[in-house]
């Protein structure tokens, strides 16, 4: 299959107008057709347009789903590949919910590369995470505007322990513990407390469900992904090997996969990159049927019109 300099040369040799959607709409076909999967992907253009404020999970989000999951055989299960840095709690939780839904627990999370914060959250609501040598799962200690609720609670924490002790010290933190609005530390420990409360649930009715210390393997799990004493900083990278010996459940593309499903995955990771380099686009929710929802940088998200018959690239 393809690699990075190989899919950009496809795409520059092709005459099509519509190129970019032709040639990864191909490789997903592909891909369908080797597992019997559905596959959806998400993918946010981060990386590439790192100034726009449009990446994130957010409600928004549920039209694509709902536009991709229509007429898919959802007895086949479904194939989510993953690739976020993150976003809001409850539109993840809705996310899942509709998820499940729609397929039961036969969801597979497929991450390529990055699928941090929320986006691991997701992939924590996954019977089986694959990942490659390359793939990112992060911590999901919840943050507000960048700062970590776990990192405020144990400042105020810290703040209450050191008047009782030394009241000398009350007007420093006087100062430190005014910045914060009056309801923000009690917002901060129900932002941890839900994260712990659906990532838990999660893991314990599909990952490890049927297992006799599920409870003790989904508080092992929560403890590494979300304990900030242990992350030390939201934007830490956890590697395949570290994923599993958090506990999750993560196959490996070298190891537990043959060699063209591989190289499927990692060219549609490709083409989608491509896409977000070459295009204005900044979001695309897609299957492999070619049905997508598309949002660019300073636009809504809107339903791109397909015709199936029109776009169905050659079995090649």
């Amino acid at each position: 299959m393809p690699n990075w300099n190989q899919v950009l040369k496809e795409l520059n040799d092709c005459p099509r107008k519509d190129k970019l959607d032709y040639i990864r709409v191909k490789y997903l076909r592909k891909l369908n057709r080797k597992t019997g999967r559905n596959i959806i992907c998400y993918y946010s253009g981060f990386l590439q347009k790192p100034e726009s404020m449009q990446h994130d999970i957010n409600d928004g989000d549920k039209n694509g789903f709902m536009t991709t999951v229509h007429k898919l055989d959802r007895s086949k299960g479904l194939d989510l590949f993953l690739h976020t840095p993150g976003g809001q709690i409850a539109a993840t939780e809705s996310l899942v919910d509709y998820l499940r839904q729609m397929f039961g627990n036969d969801v597979r999370a497929i991450i390529p590369q990055i699928a941090m914060s929320a986006g691991t959250m997701i992939s924590c609501s996954c019977k089986q995470i694959i990942m490659g040598k390359q793939s990112n799962i992060g911590p999901i200690d919840p943050q507000f505007n960048g700062i970590p609720a776990q990192g405020v609670l144990a400042e105020f924490a810290r703040a209450l322990e050191e008047v009782k002790n030394n009241p000398a010290s009350t007007p420093l933190w006087q100062q430190i513990v005014s910045r914060y609005h009056p309801t923000f530390i009690g917002e901060c420990q129900h932002a941890v407390d839900l994260s712990e409360l659906l990532v838990k649930e999660w893991l314990l009715t599909n990952m490890f469900s049927g297992f006799v210390d599920a409870q003790d393997k989904a508080n092992s799990v929560l403890q590494k992904l979300i304990d900030h004493t242990i992350t030390k900083t939201h934007s830490r990278h956890l590697h395949v090997e570290r994923a599993k010996a958090i506990g999750l459940n993560v196959a490996t593309l070298e190891d537990n996969f043959d060699d063209e499903f591989q190289d499927l995955v990692l060219t549609i990771h490709h083409c989608f990159m491509h896409a977000f380099t070459q295009s204005t686009a900044i979001k695309i929710i897609e299957n492999h049927m070619g049905q997508r929802m598309v949002l660019h940088v300073k636009q809504v998200m809107q339903q791109v019109p397909l015709n199936i018959q029109q776009m169905a690239p050659a079995d090649g």
